[in-house]
């Protein structure tokens, strides 16, 4: 069932568990993430960014999320929330749709001019009881890359973040600590950063370029305060190469669906592999999510 993202993250907190953030791109993803949701007895957040509202239209995400959430996830709690939102016209539009959580991502812009745009975004947020996500510091790399290195890979600096935190009160924080977005055999994750930001800022963090990063850092970052992971490579990788394969074993086919349908699954089984990283299986059962 859809639910805002405030009760999602809740117990996940008092749980010490982390909730995966999926970008989503069609009606397959949308499925593949609501089956796997209900198979582990998890909660999921299913999110978007600008290029996939370009793509699908944002009522058309609005309408398919909300429908598969109360028909095929209704024991298991999905909230929906924008992924990178760069401007404040496309961030106004989700929280005019529904959303109960928005990325205003002003992390290429100068610090002061961050901290103006996410607060204009909060204050309209506040307003319609969404949900603000900021963040600080860039973090490099592109949803879908993969390959060996990247030549640099930025960090935040926990000043700036205990400033902006301060000044924009958002209600989720976002910052690079070492990982990206795709798969790179460089990336990583900064625990001392990581532990000083939550001590200093003590809201929730969102780890952005969680696809590829090692398991065991996940787990240890996910002990020092991580709540919410962002998974975005590893389906558009489980979509993409399960599509091309059905494609090539089935040359005369010529029904869509028998060409999409194997991608749901390829979908929810990756989904599930990081449920079951993130420590979110078994938190959800019948009767227990509050609408």
């Amino acid at each position: 069932m859809l639910v805002h993202i405030k009760e999602i993250v809740g117990k996940a907190q008092k749980g010490h568990y982390a909730v995966g953030a999926f970008n989503i791109h069609n009606l397959e993803s949308v499925l593949g993430v609501a089956q796997a949701a209900v198979r582990a007895g998890s909660p999921a957040i299913i999110q978007v960014s600008e290029g996939a509202i370009k793509y699908m239209g944002i009522k058309p995400i609005t309408h398919i999320v909300s429908t598969v959430a109360k028909n095929v996830a209704a024991g298991v709690p999905i909230a929906l929330h924008l992924d990178h939102g760069n401007s404040f016209d496309a961030v106004f539009e989700c929280i005019k749709a529904g959303f109960s959580s928005v990325h205003i991502d002003a992390s290429s812009l100068p610090l002061d001019e961050n901290i103006a745009l996410t607060k204009s975004v909060v204050e309209i947020a506040r307003s319609k009881n969404v949900w603000v996500q900021g963040e600080v510091g860039a973090i490099m790399g592109g949803h879908g890359q993969v390959s060996g290195r990247l030549e640099h890979i930025p960090v935040a600096k926990v000043s700036e973040v205990i400033r902006f935190v301060e000044e924009t009160r958002v209600d989720t924080i976002a910052a690079a600590v070492g990982t990206a977005h795709g798969v790179f055999d460089n990336e990583d994750i900064r625990m001392d950063l990581l532990k000083e930001i939550k001590q200093k800022t003590k809201i929730p963090f969102v780890l952005h370029g969680g696809s590829g990063v090692d398991a065991q850092k996940i787990k240890e970052s996910i002990k020092h305060g991580v709540n919410i992971i962002n998974i975005g490579t590893e389906i558009k990788l489980a979509f993409s190469e399960t599509l091309k394969k059905t494609c090539a074993e089935n040359p005369n086919e010529t029904d869509p669906r028998n060409l999409l349908r194997p991608t749901i699954k390829a979908v929810e089984e990756a989904v599930y592999a990081q449920m079951r990283l993130f420590g979110s299986c078994g938190r959800y059962g019948e009767g227990d999510v509050e609408t």
